[in-house]
């Protein structure tokens, strides 16, 4: 009997079973398709090897601006995937031989009984049992995926060539990626988005300058409006993109009891669910499906089911958010609409990046950095950036998120010149 065995090899799962035999478990890791999950596979790495290709191309095309004489540079979407493909499974291996101690088993999981696993024709015993199978692309009834015409983000991420026309239902941050990706590489491209601004829940500002970049680069932005409305027959290929929901079906959670809503892992603030022994984490039981917030709460999981004496809460996490558009966005804690709505005293920050010395090197100076903090105290509640490695710079925000630094307290640090990290300071001047 295996003291911990989890179903799900993705991002939670991974960093579970790691924490789980540093803390001394033996350790059983449950997967029916290739280690590392959606994030690996069919998310996170895939898409960001992509979108890397899109701006080199960028890149090299206004290369003459740089003083660097070029020819005309083509793109060739096969060699593109090919990069892809070799980065994907250099990141599965580097996974596997962290597996020491830990029993990979490969094969479709599903719960007999509170600490019986079936897999196939095999059953498992464990002492507890982590959750962690991850989501898959939430689908539309008036658009139902026939992987040709009609594609998710599964099939988006494997197309051998560029759509001429590309018609995306959802201005989400998958959607916003992948418009900005097949615009890059000369698809036509329509966001039809039925909330009144691209990434909903982002700040408002934000969102309308990366619809107003869009624009600039030929990508049509529709918003309030029901993609029902359109007429797919325009377009070449039409990528679904409106969400993920918890794989969760043929786990068997009815035949033991365990409680779900709409799907997803009902559990408490310690990662438990109804049944004191067996816990979830990531996508599968989480309103926010980010990567590394599953990471996070797996190695929180872990760590409880080793340690269920002094368990830790994951209700205190600070979670940023990124969008690997260009020009790139960040966001965590809360931003101006929603500070304001609170009915908090703040004060917004802001530098826009035309004032940057790095920005206009990389010539990439389109956006700004926004922090909110409270106007008295100066508390720094959360930010806002779009431009340059927006995705590396919320970092620094994350940090004094966590840990209740305020205004002073940044504007006390030094940065480097000329960097892009300097703008942090250079905004609260």
């Amino acid at each position: 009997m295996y003291d911990l065995a989890i179903i799900g090899a993705g991002w939670a799962g991974f960093n579970a079973a790691l924490k789980a035999r540093k803390c001394g478990l033996t350790v059983a890791l449950i997967d029916k398709s290739e280690i590392g999950g959606t994030c690996l596979n069919l998310g996170c790495i895939p898409t960001k090897t992509l979108i890397q290709s899109a701006k080199v191309f960028n890149l090299v095309k206004k290369a003459a601006l740089f003083g660097i004489n070029a020819a005309l540079p083509e793109a060739d979407l096969n060699r593109v995937q090919e990069r892809k493909e070799k980065i994907v499974e250099q990141l599965r291996a580097g996974m596997r031989s962290m597996l020491r101690d830990i029993e990979l088993i490969s094969g479709e999981a599903r719960l007999e009984s509170r600490t019986e696993i079936k897999i196939g024709a095999k059953t498992i015993s464990a002492k507890n049992i982590l959750i962690a199978s991850g989501s898959q692309p939430y689908e539309l009834p008036q658009f139902k995926f026939d992987g040709q015409k009609i594609i998710s983000s599964n099939e988006a991420l494997a197309l051998k060539s560029v759509p001429g026309s590309l018609l995306i239902i959802g201005g989400g941050v998958i959607g916003c990626e992948f418009a900005g990706l097949f615009a890059s590489f000369g698809s036509r491209v329509t966001v039809a988005e039925k909330m009144p601004q691209l990434l909903p829940g982002e700040d408002k500002e934000a969102a309308k300058k990366l619809e107003a970049v869009f624009k600039k680069k030929g990508i049509r932005v529709n918003t309030a409006v029901d993609a029902a409305s359109l007429n797919i027959a325009d377009f070449e290929r039409v990528l679904v993109c409106v969400g993920r929901r918890p794989r969760t079906e043929g786990l068997g959670l009815e035949d033991v009891g365990l409680r779900s809503e709409q799907a997803r892992i009902i559990t408490d603030e310690y990662l438990r669910t109804n049944i004191d022994n067996i816990y979830a984490a990531g996508d599968c039981a989480s309103k926010i499906m980010l990567a590394h917030y599953a990471g996070w709460q797996g190695r929180l999981a872990g760590e409880n089911i080793a340690f269920p004496g002094r368990r830790k809460s994951a209700g205190s996490a600070v979670i940023p958010n990124c969008i690997f558009t260009d020009p790139e966005m960040g966001s965590v804690g809360l931003s101006e609409e929603k500070a304001l709505a609170a009915g908090l005293e703040i004060a917004a920050h802001k530098f826009d990046f035309t004032g940057s010395g790095m920005a206009r090197i990389l010539d990439e100076a389109d956006g700004f950095i926004k922090v909110i903090a409270d106007r008295r105290s100066g508390k720094v509640y959360g930010g806002s950036i779009i431009g340059p490695k927006a995705t590396e710079l919320i970092g620094i925000i994350t940090l004094a998120v966590t840990h209740s630094l305020s205004i002073e307290d940044l504007r006390q640090t030094i940065f480097a010149h000329p960097t892009l990290s300097e703008t942090i300071t250079q905004s609260l001047e």
